[in-house]
């Protein structure tokens, strides 16, 4: 090999060193990333916030029991029915406290039962809107549903509504509070609906 392509063939190894080297931190570290991003996926805590409702839709498994797992809604009198654990109380409780209850019914029947409840549906959070609306009736909070949304939810005002004298009804630990609504002053964003709110537009 003559001192030309000797020299050529150096630098070319030089150059691949360097693509290698070059790589190899960016590799480790897309590594990391993935390693811990999937065990943040895995190790999520669960939100033990919501609380289940008559008419939610229910996602229900039983690790290796096919059988069992199934989506299922909860009826009017806010209980489910399941192989093995018989009839359970959804309503009222957060996923992860049905989760021990049907896994302390299973104890009798599998060992170490595992279960997941996830709430595939959320139909119990609603809230009312009566009076010179298009469309007063009833109707599903989706996320953060304010009252402007729910006004535009109901087909918005007839001709003549009185939009300084919009008022909410809720219900809280002292009885039912009157909450005053000027549509003409307020921003979006504020006066949140709540789940059981009654919107009267006079």
């Amino acid at each position: 090999m003559n001192a030309k392509n000797r020299t050529s063939w150096i630098e070319r190894l030089a150059v691949l060193l360097f693509c290698a080297a070059m790589a190899a931190p960016a590799y480790a570290q897309n590594a990391a990333g993935n390693a811990s991003g999937a065990e943040t996926s895995a190790t999520k805590p669960h939100d033990d916030s919501f609380v289940i409702g008559n008419d939610d839709v229910l996602a229900i498994n039983v690790w290796k029991e096919p059988d069992i797992s199934r989506s299922i809604p909860v009826r009017s009198d806010g209980k489910i029915s399941l192989p093995l654990v018989g009839e359970v109380q959804a309503a009222g409780l957060t996923p992860m406290k049905l989760e021990k209850d049907i896994a302390g019914k299973l104890k009798n029947y599998i060992s170490e039962p595992e279960v997941t409840v996830i709430v595939q549906q959320v139909n119990s959070q609603k809230f009312n809107i009566l009076g010179q609306v298009a469309r007063p009736g009833s109707y599903g909070i989706a996320n953060s549903t304010t009252v402007l949304d729910a006004i535009a939810l109901a087909g918005g005002f007839r001709d003549f509504a009185k939009k300084k004298s919009i008022y909410v009804l809720r219900q809280g630990g002292s009885g039912e509070s009157r909450i005053p609504f000027n549509y003409k002053d307020v921003s979006q964003g504020k006066n949140m609906s709540q789940p059981g709110d009654t919107i009267i537009v006079p």
